[in-house]
């Protein structure tokens, strides 16, 4: 079961499922849903098609920028319930 740490969901338009979670890789979420990219720029990380952020983990990134990794993982949690 999901705790307040991650999110899982499934896409309408596919079969394929997620789960997002603080460990996800900044490459991982924009693969599965190139959107993500807006609510990362809207929290304040505008590095989201630097090459080397690909690899951090959304966690490590908000570090970086003095987010706090709960409040963005919020923030994708709430798109992804919007789409439904």
């Amino acid at each position: 079961m999901p705790g307040t740490d991650t999110l899982s969901f499934a896409r309408q338009s596919e079969e394929k499922q997620m789960e997002i979670t603080k460990e996800t890789t900044m490459g991982e979420m924009l693969e599965y849903d190139r959107s993500i990219a807006y609510i990362l720029m809207q929290s304040g990380m505008h590095c989201v098609g630097c090459p080397s952020s690909i690899h951090e983990s959304l966690e490590e990134a908000c570090a970086v920028h003095g987010l706090d990794a709960d409040t963005v993982l919020q923030s994708i949690k709430n798109y992804f319930s919007e789409l439904k």
